[in-house]
């Protein structure tokens, strides 16, 4: 077999990159920090067409729970595929579609699983956004949604109303609690406390202009506003009050869904059951599947009320099924508690050496490491330093060049995001964290920021 000149395989991996760049939206977004052209990938390692390998802590932005191309996600798409099974079947009942629903709630916190109904819905977490308020306003017959600060529950019209960037579209925004920026500037449990006695007032205040709503919706740790975990007591409260108040309570789990956080389901760490909970991501084994799982007496639906061409991925439904097996049998989410625990005590450790590192926080396998000027001139009430997106940009581009896939978010796209596998071994963190800490140290050396 002939031997592939280096300069070939250079030739090809930047003829792609080109063509992508005249050929694919301006809207691409990855692609843009991450100039690589993957060919093969398995567990936490891809390689790109290039030759380089990389060790991937973006996993498909959390989609893939086991990693790249794991051993039971390939049999389980091989055994439908040998099988001769449909594989388009609108919303059929199939063995295979059966098998996942049965899995999936076997997984649900207890207070759901035995009242839960299904809606299968588009391929992508948003369209299960919008499935859920479409239920939401159906069953409560009322429009108004709260949401909350730095949310990001999706890209079309409905979700994105509901996200932190949008304009406010029927849509009631609400403080969402955390500590470096709370928005009370306070932090801590007097932080959460002063984020939930102000929700209450508005949905008491006959004069605050915010009518009965139909839904609130909230993530359980914000991925894309942050790495911001929402504390354990105020989202019991969250629960009390729109419990109190026949207010259906959305949790979007579709990031944070699947162990990712240190439990199957992220809500667990508090013990609130949800009225609705949205999931995607994960529980299609990195193949897309969408789905509403809520309390059956929310289910109002007339037939045909909410549908979609592609809802029985059954390829999807496989590996959505083998993945959240694996994922409970081997005990995988108490295994990301432990070694993202691990991880966050070493990156604090970082930070005390860097002043550039403002903050590290997360859950489990979900990290965020917020990078900040230290040295800026703040004009404001004393607080932490503010953000330096430039930063983060640079350390995200030094973690590329030693080989180590990360990705960008927050308020101001100042968090270096940390989303590997929950397969990741000891060594893989090690060799992550050795990588990353190379990458703050070079960027921050080189860092000259605007004037």
């Amino acid at each position: 077999m002939a031997v592939t000149e280096p300069s070939a395989v250079t030739t090809a991996h930047e003829g792609i990159l080109h063509r992508q760049s005249t050929r694919e939206s301006a809207a691409r977004t990855y692609a843009r920090a991450l100039p690589i052209v993957p060919v093969r990938a398995r567990g936490l390692t891809i390689e790109g067409a290039d030759g380089r390998r990389y060790l991937d802590c973006l996993s498909g932005a959390g989609s893939l729970a086991l990693g790249h191309n794991h051993p039971v996600v390939l049999a389980a798409i091989r055994k439908v595929l040998d099988s001769g099974a449909p594989l388009h079947v609108l919303d059929l009942a199939t063995p295979v579609k059966d098998a996942f629903i049965t899995e999936l709630f076997r997984t649900l916190p207890a207070g759901l699983a035995g009242r839960a109904r299904i809606q299968f819905c588009g391929p992508a977490g948003t369209d299960a956004v919008e499935a859920a308020l479409k239920l939401a306003r159906t069953a409560t017959r009322r429009e108004g949604v709260l949401a909350f600060t730095g949310a990001y529950h999706g890209m079309t019209a409905g979700a994105l109303a509901a996200s932190g960037g949008a304009p406010e579209v029927r849509v009631t925004r609400l403080p969402y609690p955390q500590d470096y920026r709370c928005p009370f500037g306070t932090g801590g449990p007097r932080g959460a406390e002063l984020s939930a006695r102000w929700t209450e007032s508005l949905l008491d205040d006959r004069k605050s202009g915010v009518p009965h709503p139909a839904a609130m919706i909230l993530e359980p740790v914000q991925g894309e506003g942050g790495v911001i975990p929402a504390p354990d007591d105020w989202l019991r409260r969250m629960r009390a009050l729109t419990a109190a108040r026949d207010i259906p309570l959305i949790v979007d789990e579709v990031q944070t869904g699947v162990g990712r956080t240190g439990a199957f389901w992220a809500v667990e760490h508090s013990g609130v059951t949800p009225d609705v909970m949205v999931l995607s991501k994960a529980i299609g084994g990195s193949l897309p599947l969408a789905v509403i799982v809520y309390h059956q007496d929310l289910d109002v639906w007339q037939p045909g009320a909410h549908a979609g061409t592609f809802r029985g991925n059954q390829l999807a439904m496989a590996a959505g099924t083998a993945t959240l097996a694996y994922v409970r049998e081997h005990g995988l989410a108490d295994r990301a508690a432990v070694l993202g625990a691990r991880m966050v005590g070493q990156l604090q450790a970082l930070a005390a050496e860097h002043p550039c590192v403002g903050d590290v926080r997360g859950r489990g396998l979900m990290i965020g490491i917020e990078l900040v000027d230290p040295e800026a001139e703040v004009l404001t009430a004393p607080g932490p330093p503010p953000a330096a997106p430039e930063l983060a940009a640079a350390v995200q581009r030094a973690c590329l060049q030693r080989g180590l896939i990360v990705e960008l978010g927050g308020r101001d796209a100042s968090v270096v995001r940390i989303l590997p596998p929950l397969t990741l071994t000891d060594e893989q963190a090690t060799a992550v964290l050795d990588r990353l800490a190379d990458a703050v140290a070079a960027a921050s050396r080189a860092f000259r920021p605007r004037p």
